[in-house]
Formats: structure tokens, sequence, C-alpha cells
């Protein structure tokens, strides 16, 4: 899976204070063909709030996935994003284009923690909300249940209060099937997110995936369609770019009769992050029937 960033923690913190120090902005998707996506202000980061070391205090605040909001209080997300965290962990949604360097600003304040996640509500930059995934999802790259949402309706603030964006369009029901392989291989594709970049050399052997936490979008090739997903290339060699770890749960559009379509969710892929993006289809049968609990769909 194209695992939340927390599961590199030690790899990306180095790293992240590297670009700090280097005062210079962090990068998301691939390094190579990819391209600042302002834009795409319906895209945002997934942070939480949890207890890092087992201590029973929440002590850190960041960012670990991407996701999209779909109508004005419910954002999708991958469900992986959502699992196994400690007790009293907290979601946060942020529609901002540079969200770590908003974390590097809140951390020259020394704050940390719970303190840093009530500077980023009170100052505009994250509003907290309520995790769902669909029940069935297994934990498993075959199952085609890996889809989740961060609910604001019980909320007294919304994104829609805090940032202005138009909902992405949702797939209507089997319509890349309809659609078919020929015409998808046409249609151009854009993945967006806040996640790193591809494998690099991290020292001692042990690759690294440095920068994230900014909004980026890369052009994708169309490979192939199954019941649950569609495979996409990231090729460099062929003008795209692609996901890395930290696009968890991010959007990956296709432009139908001139409509930007929300077709898929960046689920998993190739370990470097080099050369496919496989994303779950949200005009299936499992991710509707889980989204129609939260939002009219198309």
């Amino acid at each position: 899976m194209r695992h939340p960033r927390r599961r590199f923690a030690a790899i990306l913190a180095g790293s992240l204070a590297a670009l700090t120090a280097l005062a210079v902005p962090a990068q998301a998707i691939n390094s190579y063909n990819a391209r600042p996506a302002p834009e795409r202000t319906e895209v945002g980061a997934f942070l939480a709030l949890w207890d890092n070391n087992g201590d029973g205090t929440v002590d850190r605040f960041d960012w670990v996935c991407s996701g999209t909001m779909i109508a004005s209080d419910v954002y999708l997300t991958a469900a992986h994003c959502e699992v196994d965290w400690p007790a009293g962990t907290r979601f946060f949604v942020s529609l901002d284009e540079d969200v770590q360097g908003e974390l590097d600003a809140a951390h020259a304040l020394g704050l940390s923690g719970a303190a840093e996640a009530s500077w980023f509500v009170a100052h505009g930059h994250a509003v907290e909300g309520t995790g769902h995934y669909d029940p069935a999802y297994g934990k498993s790259q075959s199952n085609p249940h890996d889809v989740a949402v961060i609910d604001f309706s019980g909320w007294q603030t919304t994104p829609a209060d805090v940032w202005t964006f138009t909902p992405a369009t949702l797939p209507t029901a089997g319509q890349l099937d309809a659609i078919g392989s020929r015409q998808l291989d046409t249609d151009p594709w854009t993945v967006v997110g806040y996640g790193t970049e591809e494998a690099a050399n991290g020292g001692g052997g042990k690759p690294g995936f440095p920068g994230g936490g900014t909004r980026e979008e890369a052009t994708l090739g169309f490979n192939s369609l199954t019941p649950s997903w569609v495979r996409l290339a990231m090729n460099q060699s062929r003008g795209f770019g692609g996901a890395c770890y930290g696009d968890s749960g991010g959007p990956n559009f296709v432009t139908i009769n001139g409509q930007l379509v929300l077709a898929a969710t960046t689920v998993t892929g190739d370990t470097p992050c080099y050369a496919t993006n496989v994303v779950y289809r949200m005009d299936t049968p499992t991710a509707r029937n889980f989204l129609s609990a939260y939002v009219a769909l198309p």
C-alpha cells in the first residue's frame, strides 16, 4: 500500500529536517514531471494528532495522507489512512497548499502535539472531523474496500467555512467500464497529493523518501482497468509523474468529455514509487455502497 507517512517517520524526519534547514519548499508527488497544484483547492492533506511514544499523551501532530472534498462537509480518503491508530487519535484536514511550511512555522514557535493542532485550527490551517472507514476493509492490497471519509457534519466548523472550493465530481455507477479501456487510454489522467518523492539514497543502504507536505500534481498514463482498480503508468521516460508515500487517499482525476472526474483514489504501487500507481475505482458497487451513507452519488 501507499502507507501513510507515519509508517516512514524515522526516514522522513531526517529528510524534512534537512529541507527545513535549507529553507526550500518541500516537494510532493514524484520529483520528475510534477508541478504545483494551487488550483486544486478541493484536494487537502489528512493530518492526525496522536500519542507517538505510548505514554498516554497526544504528542505528535503531522500530515499522513491525502484526500479530496466530495461535499462541503465530506472528505474522501483511504481506509488504510484511518486504521491502527492509538486510542485518542484525532483527525484533521487542511486544504492549504503548503502544509509542511505551516508545520515548520508551528515548530519554530516551540509548539508540539495538542498545542500545534490548536494553533492550526485557530489560524485557519486545519479543521477537525470524524473518521469513518468501510467496515469491510481487510488491510490487504487485494481488498476492494480501501475507502474512508472524514465527516464534518457534526462539527461546528466545516472546511467550507474556512476555504473556498468546489467539491470533486464522483463518477456514475460503472462509468469507467462504460467508457472502456480504449477511450480511457486517450483521456488525460492526473494524480494530486501531498506525498513524498520517489526513492533516493538515504544512507546506510536504506532508501529515503524525501519531501512532501505540499499539494502537487502530475500527469499519468493509463495501463489497465480491473473490476476494482485502475493501473496507471508514472514512468519518467514517458513524460509521466506519479504518486508516492503520503499520497494515499488522494485523487486520480480523468477528464471525460471536458469534465474532471475523480475516478479513483491512490492506494498502492511499486515500492520505490517509479513505475505504477494502483488506484481504487470510485464507480464500483463497494465504493458507492460505502459513500452513499455520506454523500448524494451521481
